[in-house]
């Protein structure tokens, strides 16, 4: 299992990569799948615009894009993340910017797991999946997040 992160912003997790790293295999194993290789890129959100637009061939920013490389239940694959739309988000939501960056991590690895939120029951799961997912960090850490 081999998970890392890439520009990932100092002030994010403080010291805390491994107990991520940890949360992040176990919610991938609560869906019945085994991380081989997962990248975090934390990016700007013109550079996901870029990717975006080079990629899906969408005009429009986004939180996060997701490639997935998975074979069956081996998990591999890139997730880039804006961490200026991440910002924005948790300001929006009144929400801790660490809270909005966990949250939009997993909602990637449920990706790779073979989750989808196309339609607005699809969307409703993986919000719930991503609540627990959370809630499961937060016990693993004994912080309350909000």
């Amino acid at each position: 299992m081999a998970i890392s992160f890439v520009n990932l912003p100092k002030t994010v997790f403080k010291g805390k990569k491994n107990t991520v790293k940890w949360w992040v295999q176990k919610t991938a194993q609560i869906h019945k799948c085994q991380i081989e290789q997962l990248v975090f890129n934390f990016c700007s959100d013109n550079e996901l615009l870029k990717i975006n637009r080079e990629f899906l061939k969408h005009n429009t920013f986004t939180d996060i894009i997701t490639f997935d490389y998975s074979e069956k239940e081996k998990i591999s694959g890139d997730i880039y993340i804006s961490t200026e739309r991440v910002i924005e988000n948790a300001e929006k939501f009144s929400s801790l910017v660490t809270f909005e960056l966990l949250r939009v991590m997993i909602h990637g690895v449920l990706h790779l797991c073979g989750y989808k939120d196309k339609t607005l029951t699809q969307k409703r799961q993986m919000r719930k999946m991503e609540d627990r997912a959370l809630l499961n960090y937060r016990r693993l850490t004994k912080r309350k997040i909000k």
